[in-house]
């Protein structure tokens, strides 16, 4: 009869034991689960990417301008009497580059019975690698530096003359410098230009080269998302004492600024 009894009671004992450890257990699982959730997701607070930029490639450079705008800019080419001479003038120089996916450009350089004109035109398509930064934005950036490296003057003061201040210090205004006033009428010098592009700016430019001719260096940049255009554009009269005009020069590089602008909206 005491064997009998004896035996129940260490049953009941292991299976109290049991009943613990798996209590145990229980409430382990349970406190670890209540720490991984106090920090749900992990990536749910990361920052999201910037949006690229609207251009993924650059237009190929030297087939960007047509022949007819060519014809304008470079007068020479129409005075070329061989028709190969002619198409190797239309067809211009690729500018070298290491990634023609970010850069590329192309020059045209034709001498003419009055002077001697040069074109170059360069896209750059700016690329973030901030995940935190837009294409855009850094391109924004690069393009503000382009345009304080030109040094354009101070706008004039509303219902001021657009002429330089006598009393300005000539080295605010370094690119005014180089620029004949008599040269260059009232509301052509370096400035900001409106509706072309995302921002884009002018600036003008005439060379003081001594006994030689004079050279005149129009130069409009533009941009438009994470694309960068910029123009040169230069003369040099083959006579000495001739001034290259700065309307008709400007005139001619804002149309092909337009065009460009059009094309790569398109």
């Amino acid at each position: 009869m005491h064997r009998k009894a004896y035996v129940p009671g260490v049953a009941a004992l292991l299976a109290a034991l049991l009943a613990a450890l798996l209590a145990g257990c229980t409430s382990g699982s349970s406190d670890h689960g209540g720490t991984d959730n106090s920090n749900p997701g992990g990536s749910s607070t990361s920052t999201p990417a910037a949006e690229p930029g609207r251009y993924r490639t650059l237009p190929e450079p030297c087939g960007s301008v047509t022949h007819e705008t060519l014809d304008s800019l470079l007068p020479g080419i129409r005075q070329l009497t061989d028709e190969e001479q002619r198409e190797k003038a239309y067809e211009g120089t690729a500018t070298p580059t290491f990634d023609t996916d970010r850069k590329v450009g192309c020059g045209w350089k034709v001498e003419s019975a009055d002077a001697t004109d040069h074109l170059l035109v360069d896209f750059e398509r700016v690329v973030s690698y901030d995940t935190a930064v837009s294409d855009d934005s850094e391109a924004e950036e690069v393009f503000a530096s382009k345009q304080e490296a030109a040094h354009l003057p101070k706008p004039a003061t509303s219902g001021a003359s657009s002429s330089a201040d006598p009393s300005a210090d000539p080295s605010d205004s370094p690119a005014s410098a180089s620029i004949s006033s008599s040269a260059t009428p009232s509301g052509l010098q370096p400035r900001v230009l409106d509706g072309l592009g995302d921002e884009a700016f002018l600036d003008d430019a005439l060379s003081s080269s001594g006994s030689t001719a004079q050279q005149r260096t129009v130069t409009v940049a533009f941009r438009t998302s994470n694309v960068i255009v910029t123009i040169e554009y230069e003369e040099q009269p083959a006579t000495v004492g001739t001034v290259p005009d700065s309307k008709e020069m400007q005139d001619r590089a804002r149309n092909l600024a337009t065009q460009l602008a059009e094309s790569l909206a398109g």
